[in-house]
């Protein structure tokens, strides 16, 4: 038999762990949208999604780096009910040539305040600087050199960019295995990791935008074979480059959604934060395209 000391500290775990189970999720589902685009060789593989402020127009990035923009229609809890979207703009080469593979793996997308497009690529990691739409290349930043140091299709999978303008990359893993996430920092012409988040099991980071809240809010992903896709949001509270917090907004159980590997973070009218994500479905007929939305609420 157990004391009743042992008994009390039992049950009081117990409770504490029922407790935990029981609370409600910071970010609470509010509907899907399943996109569909006939006739279009470049449609699907959506890695890397943005919005604007209101949440209505987007850009959305293909693994062929192709770059799709549009409008979004929302129905009376703020969910995508409609996409119209023009046709795919394939994004160049520093020639002025459509990519080919593997120069082609785009995966992050980030939109500067001047409108400026960013795309992030793995396989062949890298960094490069759009202008009109996508239709113009600019640049490569930073030097290709500093970012070869990443699995085979496990690069700089999420990109995002800060108020400042600063660009912020996630790999889904690097060389030498470790339980830090390394986030890395472009200001300018240099590049620095100015913070590591801790890595959870198999989660991995898979898209990443900041707020208009200014924190940090990473997609990650987990795959259970046979099952499906796990899904979950984190949100990352910066002092200059110190995270004070470290959040799991939600967390689905395998299946709930397909692919998911897009996020844009945006406000609706009445002051919420939303979260607005897309999938990949790795041209997959077993896969699909889907618009998933959450609201957060504090």
């Amino acid at each position: 038999m157990l004391s009743r000391s042992r008994l009390a500290v039992i049950l009081t775990a117990t409770l504490i762990v029922a407790g935990g189970a029981s609370a409600p999720p910071r970010a609470t589902y509010v509907g899907t949208f399943i996109w569909q685009l006939a006739d279009d060789p470049h449609f699907g593989g959506f890695s890397g999604f943005d919005l604007t402020d209101g949440g209505v127009l987007f850009f959305a990035i293909s693994d062929t780096a192709a770059i799709y923009s549009g409008v979004l229609s929302r129905g009376e809890k703020g969910q995508v009910n409609a996409v119209s979207a023009g046709s795919a703009t394939p994004l160049p080469s520093r020639a002025g040539a459509p990519l080919a593979d593997p120069m082609d793996d785009a995966e992050g997308l980030a939109i500067g305040g001047d409108g400026t497009i960013y795309v992030s690529y793995e396989t062949e990691d890298r960094i490069v600087e759009y202008r009109d739409g996508g239709r113009t290349w600019v640049r490569e930043t930073p030097p290709r050199m500093l970012l070869n140091r990443f699995p085979l299709n496990k690069g700089l999978e999420a990109l995002a960019i800060n108020a400042n303008g600063d660009l912020y990359a996630l790999p889904e893993e690097e060389r030498r295995p470790t339980a830090l996430i390394s986030v890395y920092r472009l200001r300018g012409e240099t590049i620095d990791i100015p913070f590591t988040l801790h890595r959870d099991g198999d989660w991995l980071p898979v898209g990443a935008d900041f707020g208009p809240d200014g924190r940090l809010y990473v997609l990650e992903r987990d795959f259970w074979p046979l099952i499906g896709f796990m899904n979950r949001v984190r949100r990352i509270t910066l002092d200059d480059d110190d995270v004070t917090a470290d959040e799991v907004l939600f967390e689905t159980r395998a299946g709930a959604h397909d692919n998911l590997e897009g996020l844009a973070v945006w406000r609706d009218a009445e002051g919420a934060i939303r979260l607005t994500m897309v999938s990949d479905d790795n041209f997959l007929p077993v896969q699909r395209t889907e618009i998933v939305d959450y609201r957060v609420a504090e």
